[in-house]
């Protein structure tokens, strides 16, 4: 397949943008998601990413669904898609999760992929009773944890903490990729390092082409294959510019009318998404429809060809309501950038 590939995020948290739209009704179940996720796949989505969070960030009571439970169900549910979990080293044993992902990778036939995530919401750490690290430092343990679970995946005897040297079998056929998240000066570093796939928040398309710059000369100062690079999007689409903004307006009156503190209460001050996203409106997380993607078809396609241009390769994407807003734009976006025999 050639051009760019598309993804969506999977709807671990109920929903993006509003919480209380009319028709999308916040709904964090493990059935919503398989669902949404087996149709994806038949019209012709080639991802999913299935966020990590043991407690909602925007409030606690609200719902939220467990991801690495999810990813092995949905690795039987499907038979294409790429599966994407997020996984904060924090939270999980080195050992413990090579096992639980390399027979993930399995069951999958290979379409798992890790999206690692050092951590920023500070009320899931202190409720976990998890040492909450200053934000550097739980860069240094991610780096420490992954050198650990890829040295295991790849047959390696390693020792965990204070414990004997252990193995991981059977090991995965095929070692998941790593996509890495996090613009801070730590997080650049370690995609430099570490990465197969950096994960670029929402923004527009200058600001975005500066980030890929700089992760190139990275990587080419340490070395390595080339980095390949995702992106974050929320994507309104309508038959007219005019359409597809004043939607945009609606969805975010809808946003602005709901705002509650949780969210920026519990963030470490010291992460550089949250001071990249401050004081911007936006519908959506991680940059959300900073990335421009809201217009006529024609519109999105063209702003989707230049972020490729620009590096692209996989766009990660929002809708709202989630399910007719996916199939809006399986059905005029997604075939530009298809040959008639990869149209399903």
């Amino acid at each position: 397949m050639t051009g760019p590939r598309f993804g969506v995020w999977a709807p671990v948290y109920g929903n993006h943008g509003a919480r209380h739209h009319p028709h999308d009704a916040p709904d964090a179940s493990y059935r919503r998601t398989r669902d949404l996720i087996v149709h994806a796949e038949k019209v012709g989505f080639d991802a999913t990413l299935v966020a990590q969070h043991v407690i909602h960030p925007s409030d606690v009571e609200d719902d939220v669904l467990e991801t690495w439970s999810t990813l092995a169900a949905l690795a039987e549910a499907t038979d294409t898609i790429e599966l994407i979990g997020a996984i904060k080293p924090l939270l999980f044993n080195p050992l413990v999760f090579a096992k639980v992902a390399a027979n993930i990778a399995d069951i999958s036939a290979s379409r798992l992929s890790i999206n690692v995530v050092s951590g920023w919401f500070l009320p899931e750490l202190e409720a976990l009773g998890v040492t909450v690290l200053e934000h550097d430092d739980r860069y240094a343990h991610t780096r420490d944890w992954l050198r650990t679970v890829t040295a295991l995946w790849a047959g390696k005897q390693v020792a965990v903490g204070d414990g004997h040297p252990a193995l991981v079998r059977p090991v995965p056929q095929h070692v998941p990729p790593v996509y890495v998240g996090g613009e801070s000066e730590p997080g650049r570093a370690l995609a430099a390092e570490t990465a197969d796939v950096f994960f670029i928040n929402g923004r527009p398309l200058a600001d975005t082409a500066e980030v890929i710059a700089d992760l190139r000369s990275r990587r080419a100062a340490v070395g390595g294959p080339p980095l390949r690079f995702g992106l974050s999007a929320f994507v309104v689409a309508r038959e007219t510019d005019a359409a597809a903004h004043a939607e945009a307006d609606h969805l975010q009156a809808l946003v602005d009318a709901e705002r509650r503190p949780e969210i920026t209460g519990g963030t470490d001050p010291k992460t550089q998404m949250y001071k990249v996203l401050a004081n911007t409106s936006r519908v959506g997380s991680n940059g959300g429809t900073l990335a421009g993607l809201v217009g006529s078809y024609d519109t999105v396609a063209e702003r989707i060809s230049a972020f490729e241009e620009a590096g692209i390769e996989l766009f990660m994407l929002q809708f709202q309501p989630l399910e007719a807003e996916l199939d809006r734009f399986a059905e005029h976006i997604i075939p530009r950038f298809r040959s008639s025999r990869e149209i399903r």
